[in-house]
């Protein structure tokens, strides 16, 4: 259903566009999108439209539904609240086998979306249906859900500001000063320095630890900057975007609460305290003990103050005595065996011994008895345990009494009484001791290797904090430093705090943990790490406890769901700290309450998941705008350059990769009297796109450059990140060059900075960076405004250069970065000239920064008790650089006085390109003028010609075009270029050898032309003048820009060409083609890539016409390209099914003129040689003319039109083609046909002509020999003997060395299924026109002189089909079928052949009768029919094509290869062709024989659905293949399993060509069905 579009409706003949982007689903119901990344950032504040696009009988159609949670407009958001989408006509998603199903929802605010499908799952194919009643509900899938992030919209001063437009700055409020004189002062100075966002800390009551992220009151705002609370908030915001241009991001901590927050001492249920998280007891008991130690150390005579590892391991010993072995852990971990001895023995006296279901293994109880111990204990183990699913009380794991009982009782009986017979209680309880202890074995182990995990985190933190020198070397242990840092909050016992238990006033305090899974609550059941002492823990922060929805903590999230609200009501943005560890579903409600409040928020994280699958699992659910990334963390001048190129945006020259295309929809009258408006519908593909990124120079986070690197490299350090293709962002202190990371707990001095004292001016000054900064902010907005998105990004040595550009107006910046690390020194680190091509530059200016970063000044700076002031600095101006133009190239070198620190700026431009926007536009315009005129015999010289037909065409002078490093393409026509360009534009391949071919020279363009203007100066080919002339001016026009841009334009012109000459293609062809499917659309084209015209190999000896190709390159030209038997296999799909009727009648005629012995010739050889030693190819031939006079408009007008023949009508005389005899008679259509019928019913026995290796050097001479005739006994033709192959099945051994040479791998004579499928199908056929009247014979004589009428001949075939092919399933019903129980290898199936020269080649399963059954399905009994087919699709059918013999057959031989010259009989010399390698073009027949006797069996619509997903489902790998094919088609022949045949041809004739035979059979089936005529289409 495509909702009614919001029009501005201000007049008649209005126009409004529509950003639609189109979303394909696979047959599963995900989304085509590489990744399932779907990120949409709309280019215009209007609503954007997500179409999904269904293959009409994809899986999903199947009761299918579409839900999407996306809400209409001016309704609110609800995550859980999805809407159905269903197509207009049915309640469903209707089924249409060759139309593409579209749903178009509108999306009017950003956000994160879901969708997903429902259906009813395929069953499998089963010769067998089963029935429902009406009352049967039907079981529906659910896939899972997909996300679809929608990017906010941001704005400033009422103008869009991209977010790759932003530039960040953060602050933390408690150092800003006074609110409100302070706060202005440092907000103009951020202002002044050209940023247009600030990220403010979390500005609420800090907790007791003072740290912005532990937070007191959420609800609270900081008294101390705002004493007026929200309304002073209000005020400051408004007054950022009012008087200094700025946004507001501000951080949202879910994740924990300050220790002391006052809210806890009522609500201790929000944190994990013992009642709520009870598997964290040991974890408490462990922290209690470890901090009573630390306290009596000094009582225990150990030492207070670590001096060496001696002292640590001292402690250690203690440790291990005086806590784990004191406050026995194991019992957390082990049972309690004489607890549970008991417990056992107990229930076993009072009979309730119990074995649990499946417990008993296959030996029964008695097995049991005379079991191991050990296998005893397993038995426990395995079937009797609770308590395993999380850590708890002591003992908290116990052994089931009953179960227990039941192991006991196996062993010693029933119990009866200790004076009894039986075992007493004590010898019962001492075996159920001895069983216990075993079980206990692995719980004590996993307690050795807990404890020992333990101890050794233990003892890593303490020597960190204690003894490491990169450590804090905290001095004494004592209350204030405590031997570890407290896990858990303990809450005071007070009148509050009394009506709580003694447990609920335990919580666990929140942190971190190395390498942990993002998705895994570290405080919940199913983490062990506060035990395992691995928590990086901030003790001053709770943790707090969400559960799984509201109800588990319903003050909680009402809590923090106002907090949310409350943020989103005055900031534009939201950094979620710590969002790696905040639960995802907590996340979601948060961000979902906050969009509602401010629909377009800007979301950064902090994520660091480890994975950056993990990162998109976040990215995808929560609708981050951006993930933040940190400049600081790069560790050289090379991991600097990795980063910046991460970042950077896409390389120069890029091509497009945001297909689009355009589209006008008239929007139907809906009453108010404006009936001419219309939308233009701009259309564009998804494509993956990485995670958005919010690149920082430094953070709060980082060291600073003066710590980590070199206080210099504050300014190139800066610069790189500003020219990056991302928001950006930087950190109060960095511009300064304050000397250290800001402490943002225990720091209590004030902000300073020169840009808060004095206007920013660009360029040199002291204090810091802000000069240039503001330039580079300047720059870096600008870019993200107007999309400059492409770079160029080089690292050399110590420098890293940043060329930044416009892909549209060419335009750009360019950076020279001569980074700072230590070592570096101070010379200009022999940097080589750089040479920018066909660039223009203007030189902004260079600079160095000069820091005094001596201990003195670092002493200094940090000396200040008052405030927080930067290193002694000044920026000085440098001229730096020395510019150099030759041409329109720039070369640009740097001076001697351009140490580290230095960076050097340039604005760029290409004056060949100064008009490139016009030049995109000129050269993706007027193509579909240009090949308005193109015939589809000129667009297969523009679109293909392999390389024998390029030589061919050129008289051996010009094959295709060869690329260095890849090879030639495999057309000399367009599709070979496109071939290479849709995989390097969609995955953007600058590196791709053809980029390079172009960039090194201009050859493919001179080839391109050349080629074309050559051939529109012949009179065929003279209507590719146009096309030429237009390529020649595109080509001309891009000549002239820089090599580097060339691939771009090159991909823009081809793509341009090449999609304008298909959609003409296409155009030529018949209405199913036009409104078809992609797939049909490609299939179709193969007609125009195998007909062309071929100076070798034209249809006559005499005259030039369009020629069918077998396939390609193997059979292109000369003898090899026309063949009988592909043509007419083929021609009913390529020519009949496209609408190509002329090029069908045409092909008609040829075969119809060189009719000799009944019979077509195998190879045409242009009439002058033609081959006959193909018995089948006659019966396509009919079939073909049968469904001509069917489908063509007064189609039946052909069988009058007469032929000039070859040879002489009956008579089997051969002649060269010069003979006076060629040629001199002619006969009509129907003359033909019925010669064909008359020699075959009179019989054939013939020698080829020219027999002998001349002819066929394999053949031995008795394959020479044919003999066809019919036997009047059941009307079958039969033919061939075992020393030829007559049928498609034609490889005859080659092999001297395996001994095959002269042995057919497929004899196949007898009377061939298909052969007989065909025949009658041909006899029905004349019989009926014959009554008709449109016929003028009814029949043909027999050998002996009687007559047969075509009716008789028919009749006769149908009486005896089902006998003589049919093998039945069971042996019961053998006497009513000729077959021969010794030699059936399987039931159930059709016979290959009947009567063959050896019997079990009959029984053999193989792909052939399913043509019978397209022809001829009247022959078939149908429950026969289904369940031969089942068992075949099962057995023969592949991933696209069907194995030519049965896997269960001792002759399949499933790997073809033509080049083995091997002693295997079976394979040498590719004998085995046809023994089990898969063919495409039978998989057209089959699953068009499916798609009919399914629909038969059907009687309602469900089912009637359900057989066309059955066939859809089973093309999909053919599907892919023609899209990866480079030759644009589907392949000859596949391996076993699909596996890449290197010998088969890429592209063959009838592989497409008995595809497009299934969909009009589709459409034709379909159209019976429907009441009102549905097209396929």
């Amino acid at each position: 259903m495509i909702p009614k579009r919001s029009l501005d409706r201000s007049g008649p003949g209005t126009m409004c566009s529509n950003e639609v982007y189109l979303l394909p689903l696979k047959d599963d119901g995900s989304p085509d999108v590489p990744g399932e990344y779907i990120y949409i950032a709309p280019k215009t504040p209007d609503p954007v439209t997500i179409r999904f696009a269904i293959e009409g009988t994809s899986s999903i159609c199947r009761h299918g539904s579409l839900w999407v949670n996306i809400p209409a407009k001016g309704a609110q958001f609800q995550r859980d609240q999805f809407r159905e989408f269903k197509c207009a006509l049915p309640q469903k998603l209707l089924p249409d086998f060759n139309r593409t199903l579209e749903i178009s929802v509108p999306i009017h605010e950003a956000g994160a979306y879901a969708f997903y499908t429902t259906y009813a799952e395929l069953p499998a194919l089963a010769d067998t249906l089963t029935h429902t009643n009406g009352s049967t509900k039907t079981t529906t899938k659910k896939t899972p859900l997909y996300y679809i992030d929608v990017a906010p919209r941001l704005t400033l001063e009422e103008r869009p500001l991209p977010l790759p437009a932003l530039s960040i700055f953060s602050i933390i409020s408690k150092f800003m000063g006074k609110y409100p004189q302070d706060w202005e002062r440092h907000l103009r100075g951020i202002s002044d320095r050209g940023y247009n966002m600030v990220h403010f800390t979390p500005l609420q009551v800090r907790g007791a630890s003072d740290s912005p992220y532990s937070l007191y009151d959420q609800l609270g705002w900081d008294p101390n900057c705002f004493p007026a609370g929200e309304s002073d908030v209000q005020k400051m915001v408004e007054s950022l975007e009012k008087n200094h241009s700025l946004l507001s991001l501000t951080d949202i901590v879910l994740n924990h609460t300050a220790h002391n927050s006052d809210w806890l001492l009522d609500h201790p249920e929000a944190g994990y305290n013992l009642t709520t998280a009870p598997w964290l007891e040991s974890a408490y008991l462990l922290d209690t003990k470890l901090l009573e130690l630390g306290y009596n150390l000094k009582k225990l005579g150990l030492p207070t103050e670590l001096k060496s590892l001696d002292d640590l391991l001292k402690i250690m010993d203690a440790i291990k005595k005086e806590v784990i072995a004191a406050i026995r852990l194991w019992e957390y971990y082990a049972i309690d065996v004489d607890r549970d001895a008991d417990a056992a023995v107990e229930s076993w006296a009072s009979g309730s011994a119990q074995f649990p279901e499946g417990s008993v293994g296959s030996q029964g109880v008695e097995g049991l008895r005379s079991a191991a111990l050990a296998e005893q204990a397993q038995f426990i183990m395995k079937h009797g345990l609770s308590g395993m699913d999380r850590m708890g009380e002591r003992f908290r794991r116990r052994a089931s009494p009953d179960v227990a009982a039941a192991l006991l009782s196996v062993i010693f009986g029933k119990y009866d009484g200790d004076k009894g017979d039986t075992a007493d209680r004590a010898a019962a309880r001492a075996k159920a001791v001895e069983i216990l202890d075993i079980v206990n074995v692995p719980f004590y182990k996993e307690y050795d290797d807990e404890m020992a995990e333990i101890l050794q985190q233990i003892f890593n933190r303490i020597k960190y904090v204690r003894l490491d020198e990169n450590g804090p070397k905290q001095g004494p242990i004592d209350e204030k430093s405590p031997l570890i840092e407290t896990y858990f909050t303990r809450l005071p016992q007070n009148k509050r705090t009394a009506k709580h238990k003694k447990e609920d006033l335990v919580l666990v305090n929140n942190g971190w943990v190395w390498g942990g899974n993002a998705l895994v609550d570290n405080a919940g059941p199913q983490s062990r790490v506060y035990l395992r002492r691995e928590v990086i823990v901030w003790g001053d922060c709770t943790k707090l406890r969400y559960g799984s929805g509201p109800e588990d903590s319903s003050w909680l999230w009402d809590h923090m769901t106002q907090y949310a609200r409350m943020l989103a009501k005055y900031f534009a943005g939201f950094r979620i700290d710590n969002c790696h560890s905040t639960p995802l579903h907590v996340a979601e409600h948060i961000l979902d309450a906050a969009r509602s409040v401010r629909p377009d928020l800007y979301v950064v994280a902090e994520l660091f998941t480890g994975s950056e699958d993990m990162d998109y699992v976040f990215v995808k659910r929560l609708g981050l705008s951006a993930l933040i990334r940190e400049a600081m963390q790069a560790w050289s001048t090379g991991e600097l350059s990795r980063l910046v190129h991460r970042h950077g945006g896409r390389p120069i020259g890029s091509f497009e990769v945001d297909e689009i295309s355009s589209a006008v929809i008239r929007t139907p009258s809906n009453g108010d009297g404006n009936e001419n408006q219309h939308t233009r519908e701009i259309i564009r593909r998804i494509k993956q796109v990485p995670v958005q990124a919010l690149f920082m120079d430094c953070t709060h986070d980082n060291e600073v450059p003066a710590q980590k690197r070199d206080a210099r490299d504050t300014l190139p350090n800066a610069a790189l990140v500003n020219m990056c293709a991302s928001a950006t962002g930087s950190v109060m202190g960095y511009d300064e060059i304050y000397p250290k990371l800001v402490d943002l707990v225990s720091e209590t001095r004030l902000y300073t900075s020169e840009s808060s004292k004095f206007p920013v001016k660009v360029g040199e000054g002291n204090g810091g960076i802000g000069g240039v900064k503001k330039l580079l902010n300047q720059i870096h907005t600008l870019m993200g405004k107007d999309g400059y998105d492409e770079t160029h990004i080089h690292h050399e040595d110590q420098y890293i250069t940043v060329h930044r550009v416009h892909p549209g107006s060419r335009k750009g910046y360019f950076l020279i970065a001569h980074t700072a690390f230590p070592g570096y020194g101070n010379g200009n680190g022999a940097f080589n000239p750089v040479h920018l091509t066909g660039t223009k530059a203007k030189h902004l200016g260079s600079w160095m920064l000069e820091v005094d970063a001596s201990k003195e000044a670092v002493k200094e700076a940090l000396s200040d008790k008052k405030y927080l002031v930067g290193l002694p600095s000044r920026l000085v101006s440098l001229p730096g650089i020395r510019m150099e133009v030759k041409g329109n190239d720039t070369i640009i070198t740097v001076r001697d006085r351009f140490p580290p620190g230095s960076i050097a700026l340039f604005e760029t431009w290409i004056p060949a390109a100064e008009h490139s926007s016009g030049l995109d536009v000129f050269v993706t315009s007027g193509a579909k003028a240009a090949m308005e005129d193109l015939t589809l015999v000129d667009l297969n010289f523009l679109l293909y010609k392999c390389e024998p037909e390029e030589r061919d065409a050129s008289e051996g002078k010009d094959g295709t075009y060869d690329i260095p490093g890849h090879g030639k393409v495999v057309y000399a026509g367009l599709q070979g270029w496109w071939s290479i360009l849709k995989d390097v534009i969609k995955e953007n391949n600058l590196a791709h050898p053809l980029c390079q071919n172009l960039r090194n020279g201009e050859w493919a363009l001179d080839y391109i032309i050349g080629r074309l203007e050559r051939a529109s100066k012949k009179d065929i080919y003279s209507r590719l003048g146009k096309p030429a002339a237009w390529l020649k001016d595109r080509f001309d026009a891009i000549r002239g820009i820089p090599s580097f841009l060339l691939p771009r334009y090159f991909g823009l012109v081809i793509r341009t060409a090449y999609l304008a000459a298909f959609e003409r293609g296409v155009s030529l062809m018949n209405a199913n083609v036009i409104k078809g499917q992609w797939f049909l659309q490609s299939l179709a084209l193969v007609s125009a890539q195998q007909t062309g015209l071929v100076n070798s190999a034209s249809l006559y000896p005499n005259r030039l016409v369009p020629s069918l190709a077998a396939g390609l390159p193997h059979f292109a030209v000369e003898w090899a390209r026309c063949w009988g038997r592909d043509v007419f296999i083929s021609l009913r799909g390529l020519y009949l099914g496209t609408g190509r009727f002329d090029e069908a009648k045409e092909h008609i005629h040829a075969f119809a003129s060189v009719l000799k012995h009944g019979m077509i010739p195998n190879l045409l050889g242009s009439g002058n040689n033609p081959r006959y030693n193909a018995r089948d190819s006659v019966w396509f031939f009919l079939q073909c003319i049968q469904d001509y006079t069917k489908i063509v408009p007064n189609g039946l007008s052909l069988l009058d039109e007469k032929v000039k023949r070859r040879f002489l009508p009956y008579d089997d005389t051969y002649f060269p083609p010069d003979d006076p005899r060629a040629y001199s008679k002619e006969s009509t259509i129907s003359e033909i046909i019925l010669e064909i019928f008359q020699r075959h019913a009179e019989g054939m026995k013939f020698r080829e002509a020219n027999a002998g290796p001349g002819l066929d050097m394999q053949m031995s001479d008795a394959g020479f020999n044919q003999e066809i005739k019919v036997d009047w006994s059941n009307g079958f033709v039969f033919g061939g003997n075992q020393h030829n192959c007559g049928t498609w099945m034609d490889k005859m051994g080659e092999s001297e060395r395996a001994g095959s040479k002269g042995v057919p791998g497929t004899p196949r004579d007898g009377a061939a299924v298909e052969i007989t499928g065909l025949l009658y199908s041909s006899l029905a056929w004349a019989a009926q026109l014959s009554k008709a009247g449109k016929f003028q014979q009814s029949g043909v004589r027999k050998a002996d002189g009687s007559e047969v009428s075509f009716q008789a001949w028919a009749d006769l075939i149908k009486e005896n089909f089902e006998r003589c092919y049919f093998v039945p399933v069971s042996s019961s019903g053998d006497k009513d079928y000729d077959v021969n129980p010794a030699v059936i290898n399987r039931r159930g199936i059709y016979k290959d052949l009947y009567r063959s020269g050896k019997e079990y080649e009959d029984y053999q399963l193989r792909p052939n009768f399913p043509i019978a059954m397209t022809a001829a399905p009247d022959l078939f009994d149908p429950g026969h029919a289904i369940h031969a087919l089942c068992i075949t699709d099962a057995a023969l059918r592949g991933p696209t094509g069907m194995a030519t013999l049965d896997p269960g057959d001792l002759n399949y031989r499933p790997y073809y290869r033509n080049s083995e010259d091997s002693e295997d009989f079976a394979t040498s010399k590719g004998r085995n062709y046809h023994q089990g390698p898969e063919w495409l073009w039978p998989t057209g027949f089959f699953l068009r024989a499916l798609l009919k006797f399914d629909l038969m069996r059907r009687s309602d619509a469900e089912g009637r659905t359900e057989a066309f997903q059955q066939v859809t489902r089973r093309l999909i790998d053919c599907k892919e293949m023609i899209q990866r094919s480079p030759w644009a088609g589907l392949t000859e022949l596949t391996q076993k399993n699909g596996e890449d045949c290197p010998d088969s041809s890429p592209t063959q004739a009838w592989s497409a060509g008995c595809l497009i035979d299934l969909y009009m059979d589709a459409e034709e089936e379909q159209s019976k069905l429907e009441a009102k005529s549905l097209p396929l289409r």
